[in-house]
This record gives structure tokens, sequence and C-alpha cells, in this order.
């Protein structure tokens, strides 16, 4: 007689599995708190002062906070609602100053017990709730004014190539001009120009000078403009990559700026510095013929420019810049093995590492900078109303003496911490932004939208399992409550699974989790049915559930792999919402699997398993 058990480590592993499953799903049935977070600015520190502040000034303004948290990093500050957390954002932005980056959160409210289990809530896309929306402005006029510099230099070593001599090359105003000691150079060097460098329209200057003006052509400034726009996105999902996050929209909006949504983003201040920042590197040589005291008291000679260190000390630096950060194609942090401070190892493209070889052969012993650059937006309330201004940082934060021929590969000090260079390395690997953006409107998607969404979403799964419950009870009768509690664990394994991994689910990965019950009720209903032609023909029940299960396995199996196959499909060619969607698809076929054939075969091995003499089955 065939009998329908399994052995006890199977039992204990498959209860095993969905306990672990149902506790890794709960941290979703707790909410999120509107916060607002505080990381501070480097050379700043968060610690129980500024917990002190922050709240003096909340109080202030009549605001009153659900809870103040400190961590190493950041200050978080929850609120009741989205009001509060709004004006208190506002408050926090004028009152801190410059020492703290000030972003709008949505803080989980999982146990602590579960967080300490490694149990995180699913992220929740935009469409539903959680995530946040930055409008990023490209600022054209700083692109312009970077490929108008780059032609500069290009005529710069045109000319020498060619060995046409000059007295001067200067850009005023978007017109480059050239300076001859004679009008045979100068047209010859007009002539050279237009033929080589064909973006530029290029004439004579005219008058008793011999010079020549170039300026960027009109088609060329639109290219620039295009360029800009799309090499920014480009490295903007570098830089998002990079944070890791799940099924982000960048895309353009208008010709100038750029739309880039983050669903799920827990920390939101991290996002904001990276997205925003466009730190990049140059490197120049310095000045060593010029007296540095001299140059602030008067002005900084021809050919050199005046910098700060970050202590404040004056550096003057030659005007010719070495090479940039656009040149560098990797970076990583690390620490610098004599002295064990923060140090950034940055490698270099074929032509950057040409012209640092030539550069530091030709310059051993004398001293080379590295000027950190960053342009910050920064946002002020002024007679009730929001004023945004720029202001670019412009220090040096390394000098150091040519000792040998630089290959294509070196390293960075100088830096305040590992975080810097964890930082900076970040942004030098995912590339330069080829123009500064600011950020001109920052939103976290607020609840109503969402809420709405989650329901529909919730409510179309929740009518869904009951309309099939209904249908396996009464066509099935205890067979179709097995399959049913099969089909629940197979939803909340699939939870779990989602949860574990982090993952952002949108209205698309909800219509994944609906479409995962109805597929996976099918394999319970080819068991299920199976299991009936056996009767049918007259086995005993107890060789009837075990013929229903093997020999339905391979239809099961066949079925669920060429779905599976589509799924991956869909996610190497699909984007944004359509990956989503597969991710959903694909655990869901994996958790099917597991549900339909061990967690329901489990329940029916427990109830008629045992019984030698089984006369019937409730199917």
């Amino acid at each position: 007689m065939i009998l329908n058990r399994y052995p006890l480590w199977k039992n204990l592993l498959i209860l095993l599995t969905i306990v672990m499953g149902g506790l890794y799903a709960l941290p979703n049935l707790y909410g999120e708190d509107p916060s607002v977070q505080l990381s501070p600015l480097r050379n700043h520190k968060a610690d129980g002062s500024t917990v002190i502040e922050v709240t003096n000034k909340l109080s202030t303004a009549g605001l009153q906070p659900k809870k103040v948290e400190l961590s190493e990093s950041r200050v978080l500050v929850r609120f009741a609602d989205t009001d509060a957390q709004l004006k208190a954002a506002d408050v926090l932005r004028t009152g801190m100053g410059e020492s703290y980056t000030v972003a709008l959160n949505l803080a989980p409210t999982t146990p602590g017990w579960l967080s300490a289990l490694g149990a995180k809530p699913m992220y929740l896309g935009l469409d539903l709730r959680g995530g946040v929306h930055f409008l990023l402005q490209v600022d054209m006029d700083a692109a312009l004014q970077q490929a108008e510099e780059r032609y500069l230099e290009d005529i710069r070593t045109l000319l020498r190539n060619n060995k046409i001599r000059y007295k001067g090359v200067t850009r005023n105003k978007g017109v480059i001009r050239v300076v001859f000691e004679g009008q045979d150079a100068a047209k010859q060097a007009q002539d050279l120009i237009d033929k080589e460098l064909r973006a530029l329209v290029v004439k004579n200057a005219g008058g008793e000078e011999a010079a020549v003006e170039a300026r960027v052509s009109e088609a060329e400034k639109r290219e620039i403009r295009k360029f800009a726009v799309a090499q920014n996105i480009t490295t903007l999902r570098n830089r998002v990559n990079e944070l890791g996050v799940a099924e982000p929209v960048i895309q353009q909006q208008g010709e100038e700026r750029i739309v880039v949504q983050l669903p799920g983003v827990q920390d939101t201040a991290r996002a904001k510095e990276i997205l925003g920042a466009t730190a990049t590197l140059e490197f120049r040589l310095g000045d060593t013929e010029h007296d540095v005291q001299k140059a602030i008291q008067e002005h900084a000679p021809v050919g050199t420019r005046l910098y700060k260190d970050r202590s404040g000390r004056p550096i003057l630096l030659k005007s010719q810049i070495i090479l940039t950060g656009d040149q560098i194609t990797d970076a990583s942090s690390g620490l610098d093995q004599n002295s064990g401070a923060a140090a950034v190892y940055v490698t270099l493209n074929s032509s950057g590492a040409k012209k640092m070889a030539d550069v530091t052969r030709e310059n051993i012993g004398k001293p080379m900078a590295v000027v950190y650059i960053e342009n910050k937006s920064e946002t002020k309330v002024v007679d009730g109303q929001k004023v945004t201004s720029k202001r670019k940082v412009e220090e040096v934060i390394n000098v150091a003496t040519i000792r040998d021929r630089f290959s294509n590969r070196f390293q960075i000090t100088g830096l305040d911490s590992t975080n810097e260079a964890r930082d900076l390395a970040l942004l030098l690997r995912a590339g330069a932004l080829v123009a500064p953006v600011d950020i001109v409107e920052e939103r976290t998607v607020g609840p109503s939208m969402g809420k709405e969404n989650i329901d529909k979403g919730f409510h179309s799964n929740v009518y869904g399992f009951i309309a099939i419950t209904l249908f396996m009870v009464m066509y099935y009768r205890v067979f179709g409550a097995f399959s049913i509690v099969a089909l629940a664990s197979n939803v909340l394994l699939l939870v779990a699974a989602l949860s574990l991994m982090q993952a952002t689910l949108t209205l698309p990965g909800m219509a994944g989790i609906a479409l995962t019950v109805g597929m996976a009720i099918d394999a319970n209903v080819l068991i299920n049915e199976r299991i009936r032609e056996e009767l049918r023909k007259g086995n005993t029940p107890q060789a009837c559930i075990a013929a229903g299960y093997e020999r339905a396995f391979d239809t099961i199996f066949d079925s669920n792999v060429t779905t599976l196959i589509a799924g991956f499909a869909l996610f190497m060619l699909g984007s944004g919402p359509v990956r989503g969607f597969a991710v959903v698809l694909c655990i869901g076929i994996l958790t099917s699997m597991f549900s339909a054939v061990l967690v329901s075969r489990a329940l029916v091995n427990q109830a008629y398993g045992r019984q030698r003499k089984l006369a019937n089955l409730a199917i």
C-alpha cells in the first residue's frame, strides 16, 4: 500500500520556510513617518547639541515632532503628517545654515526587534508611496563656457604644432581673440583654424592690431546644449546605479531640464548630495616663479590663478589645466599605504594618461596641485520667498612634488575622511557632469495619490484571492482548501522575497502579484484534476494522491519554465515598470512551484497520509 508521508525533516523545513517568510513579510504591515533628515557636511558632525538645536528651532516655530533620532551620520526628525514635515524642512533649511543638508524623507516604523533580524519593508514606487522627485536645471551658460575653454586650448595647441607664433589668446563674452605679430601670421592662422576647427566661425578682427576672432557657431551651440543634457542624463543614471536605486526614472523635460524620480529611496539626503553635486577635479602645475604675497596684495600674474587650500592658505597655480575629471575612467577609495590617510585611486583614459605623462616628465621636481571644484546650490527664505543662489567652491586638496613620470594610475590624498574619499570616487567613477545642474524642485510624492493606488492594487489582489477561494472550495472541497492555504503561503513567500531583496514595488509589480496568484492556482488545479482522473480509474485513494502529484509535476514544471523564460526576456529587454513586473513574475513563479507542490502535498499528507484504510477523498 502506498502511504503519503514526508519525513520529519522535510515537514520541519517547509514549516520553517513559511515561518521565516511570515517574519520577513511582517515589516510591510507597518507604515512610514514623514520625516526631515539633516546630514552634516564636511568638517561638521551631528551630536547631542545638534539635536537640542533642532528641537529648539522647531519648538520656536510651533512644530512638535514625534521623535528626534541621532545616528553617527545624521539627525532624523519624525512627524505625524506631511504638512508638519514640509514646514519643518523650511524652518531647518533657514535655521541650520550651510552646515547641514536638509532633505525630506519617509522613515519606516518597523520595530527594532525586526530590524535587528534584518527584516525591512519593501520599497514602494512613486506611483504607490515613498520616494523622491527632483527637477534639475542644466546650466547651459556653463556648458558653453566650458566648450569655449576647450576650443581656446585647441587653438593654442594647433598654432604651436604648426609653428605659428602668437602674442596671446584670450576669451571674453563668447569671443576667442588671438593676437599675432603680423598680418601674415594672422591670415595663416585664420585659414588653419577655419580648416581644422569647423565648429568655429573665424574672422579677421580688423583694425591696426593683427588679430583673429573666433566664436562658436549657432549650430555647434545647439549641439553643445543637446549633448550637455544627454550626457548629464547618462551620468546621473550612473550615479543612481551607484546609489543602488531600483527602477529609477531619469528623463529629459523640455530643452534644459531633467526629471529624476527615485522610488523607495530612504536616504534622500545622500541622493540629493550625489545628484546635485558637480564635483570634479583639475590638475594644475604650481607656480614657483612669482611671489604669492605679492599676488595677494596686487593681482595674480598673467598665466596664473590664486587658490586657497583647505586650511585657507593661498596657493598660486598656473592657469593651464593639465587634465580634468572627465578624463578619469575609474576611481576607487582606500587608504594611503604610507600615512593611512583617506585616498582616491584614479585611472585615466589614454589621452589623459599621455598628457599627464608628458607634463610630469617635463616638470620633475616641480609642484602639481589637485583642485577640487564643486558647484553648490543654496536656498534661502527672503521676505517669505525662497531664493536659490549658486556658489562655486574651488579649493586645493593636494599639492605634491613630481618625483617621476606618472602612469595612467595614481592616487590623490588630502581628503578629510574616508566618507569624502568614497563620495569623490563615486562621482569621478560615475563621470563628471558636462554642465552643472541645480535642483529647482524637490518633493516626496505625498500619500494621498499613493494611498489610492495602494488601495486599488490591494483590493484587486484581495478580490481575486476571494474569488479563487470560493471556486476552489466549492469545486474541490477539502483539496481546494489545501490549495488556498498553499496559495496564501505563496503570496507570503513572494512578499518576503521582495522585502529581502529590498525591491521597489510599483503598480505593475502589484499586477505581477495578481497574475502570480492566478497562475499559481493553475498548478493545484492540474494536481487536483489528475487525482480525480486516478480515482475514476478505480485506484486506491492513497495511490491516486501519489500519482496525482507525481504525474502532474512534469506539466507544472514545463509550463512554469516557459513563463520564466518570458519573464527573463521582459527583464533583459524591458525598462522601468516592465522590469518591475518581470521581477515580481519570475520570483512568483519560483515561490508558486514551492507552495503548489511541496506545501499543498505536506497538508494532504498530514490529513490523509496516515489513514491506512482510506475509503474516499473529499475532492
